[in-house]
């Protein structure tokens, strides 16, 4: 090969100038931390870890952190109806606020990213304890949702400083829950690809998978996505936005009721997806049925699998297969009143795509549950 041509293929190798380690944590804005933390118990398996509020000194808020091997969630309520957090929970009902990401220098990634056209949420903040310190710093993207970096190589406690340790006051046992493989966000008409952009230029993310509404539509109602990877792959945010059809796509009747564009669903990796689905299913949480027709040909469709049929048709479980593998996919239904925020869980045997098979599967549930709410 000519130097000519090495050069070129250097120059044109993508630099990621943001190194991401992982999904720090995801925070919720609720309307009542205390009761939202026991769900998460009880429901999915949760412990909790740490906590702040009045007891630890801070007066405006409370937050309870609940943590399951690698995933950690964050639930956080105001104090008063005149906070900000009153204000947000108001507007959008219980949804995520923070999507925080993992990295070695919250000053640079902050600075870095205003350098490419990010604006502002929060300036490099370092805060310590005896168990070391922790810099946060924060931006805006989509909607309301932040991106805050959170810096803790120096830190030994069981969150960040400000919080104390807690534990459950009851037996919880584990549902298999592994860490966050994704998380999708939702934008209103004609935005997908402004924030696509915003996210190859501000965090310099690659679009690695496209679905238009030639691929993803039923009869009534169509949408279009996007996927976000950064460099290493560690952190991706599918982007969607509705596209026109016959009626109301899930999409908008997400944007209706949360009043504005924010992350539709977080998704949660499993490394035995029946065993996590059977225990979440004991404990009370809903999933999108799947029609029996489905299975009728499953095995033509994806090839051969490792698992029994029989026990992902009873448990509503999907099959999706690319050139790597194949992957199990399953979703819950809203887990609040709002038709809004809901949970994926997925096993990936392989394949690093999302289930582009089982897209269609899916927004025919989604549909039939908006038809039952009369928002199709």
């Amino acid at each position: 090969m000519s130097t000519d041509i090495l050069d070129k293929a250097f120059a044109e190798k993508k630099v990621d100038f943001l190194p991401l380690k992982g999904t720090d944590h995801v925070e919720f804005y609720v309307g009542n931390a205390k009761q939202s933390a026991h769900y998460y118990k009880t429901a999915f398996g949760f412990n909790e870890v740490a906590y702040c509020g009045p007891e630890t000194g801070v007066k405006d808020r409370a937050s309870y952190v609940l943590q399951q091997d690698k995933v950690r969630l964050v639930l956080t309520t105001a104090l008063k109806s005149d906070h900000p957090i009153s204000d947000h929970v108001r507007k959008h009902g219980d949804g995520v606020k923070i999507l925080a990401l993992w990295v070695d220098d919250a000053k640079y990634a902050y600075e870095e990213t205003l350098k490419r056209g990010a604006k502002s949420y929060q300036e490099p903040i370092t805060k310590e304890d005896d168990f070391g310190s922790v810099t946060t710093s924060g931006i805006h993207t989509y909607g309301e949702t932040i991106h805050l970096f959170v810096e803790r190589n120096n830190y030994s406690g069981p969150f960040m400083p400000g919080f104390v340790q807690r534990e459950n006051t009851f037996k919880v046992e584990g549902t298999g829950l592994k860490y966050i493989d994704h998380c999708v966000g939702n934008t209103d008409w004609g935005r997908m690809n402004e924030v696509v952009k915003w996210y190859e230029d501000v965090l310099g993310f690659t679009n690695i998978l496209s679905f238009d509404d030639k691929q993803i539509h039923t009869e009534y109602s169509a949408l279009m996505s996007k996927v976000m990877s950064n460099g290493n792959g560690y952190v991706k945010f599918p982007i969607n936005e509705p596209a026109e059809g016959k009626k109301k796509s899930q999409i908008e009747e997400y944007i209706d009721f949360y009043e504005g564009e924010g992350v539709q669903h977080v998704a949660i990796a499993t490394d035995d997806i029946i065993d996590t689905v059977t225990k979440l299913r004991a404990r009370g949480v809903e999933f999108l049925p799947t029609p029996a027709s489905y299975y009728t040909d499953l095995l033509d469709r994806v090839g051969p699998i490792d698992e029994d049929i029989t026990p992902l048709q009873e448990l509503g479980i999907l099959v999706d297969r690319d050139e790597e593998g194949y992957l199990l996919q399953i979703f819950t239904r809203p887990v609040e009143d709002r038709p809004t925020l809901f949970y994926e869980i997925i096993q990936r045997k392989g394949a690093q795509s999302f289930g582009a098979g089982n897209f269609k599967a899916l927004f025919e549930s989604i549909e039939r549950e908006q038809e039952l709410r009369g928002n199709l």
